[in-house]
C-alpha cells in the first residue's frame, strides 16, 4: 500500500482533516483508520494525525510513532488553543522527537480546531486581577474562533500539504 492516513479524534476536528488528506491522496492504494483500529497494515508512506493535548500528542499518537520503523512520515494536527508559526513550530518540535530516526519526516500540517462547550465556560468566570483578566479575555476571542475550524481554507491547506508530502515522498500526484 501507498499510504495509510492514521488519526485520533476527541471531538471530529482531526477526522475532518484526515478525510480531506485521504481524499487528497492519489491513486487507489491507501487506507485511513482511527488509531484506536489500527492493526499494523504496512504503507510506504504514514499520515499520522492527532489533536494537541497540552502542546503535544497524546499517548496513542505516541505508542504508534515508537511502532514504526524505516517509514516515511507525515505529521497532521488540531489544536484549539491558537494558531500561528511559533505556537505550531513548538507543537512540532514536542511530537517529532517521537518519530525514530530511522524514519524519514516529511513535515507537518496544523491548523486550528473548535473545542468543547466546558472549555469556553472555564473562561466565562470573571478574575478580579487585570492580568489574569485579559487572558481570560484573549482566551474567550480565541475559542470563539476557533469554533470556525477546519474551515474550507484549513482543508485547502491540508490538501497542499499533501502534494509537497507526496513530493517529498517521491510518490508524485498524477
Amino acid at each position: 500500500m501507498d499510504y495509510m492516513v492514521l488519526y485520533s479524534s476527541k471531538t471530529g476536528n482531526t477526522k475532518k482533516v484526515a478525510t480531506e488528506i485521504f481524499s487528497a491522496l492519489p491513486g487507489m492504494s491507501k487506507d485511513m483508520q482511527n488509531i484506536e483500529e489500527y492493526r499494523g497494515k504496512d504503507a510506504e508512506i504514514f499520515f499520522i494525525g492527532f489533536w494537541v493535548d497540552r502542546g503535544t500528542c497524546e499517548l496513542s499518537v505516541i505508542d504508534i510513532l515508537s511502532e514504526l520503523h524505516g517509514k516515511k512520515i507525515a505529521l497532521f494536527g488540531t489544536c484549539g488553543m491558537g494558531s500561528g508559526t511559533d505556537y505550531y513550530q513548538a507543537i512540532e518540535k514536542k511530537v517529532t522527537v517521537w518519530v525514530p530516526d530511522d524514519c524519514e519526516y516529511l513535515g507537518i500540517f496544523l491548523c486550528q480546531g473548535k473545542m468543547p462547550m466546558k472549555v469556553r465556560e472555564k473562561y466565562e468566570i470573571f478574575r478580579e486581577d487585570p492580568r489574569e483578566e485579559a487572558f481570560r479575555k484573549q482566551m474567550l476571542r480565541n475559542f470563539d474562533e476557533a469554533l470556525f475550524h477546519p474551515n474550507d481554507s484549513d482543508l485547502a491547506e491540508a490538501r497542499l500539504f499533501v502534494e509537497q508530502v507526496c513530493r517529498k515522498g517521491e510518490v508524485y500526484l498524477k
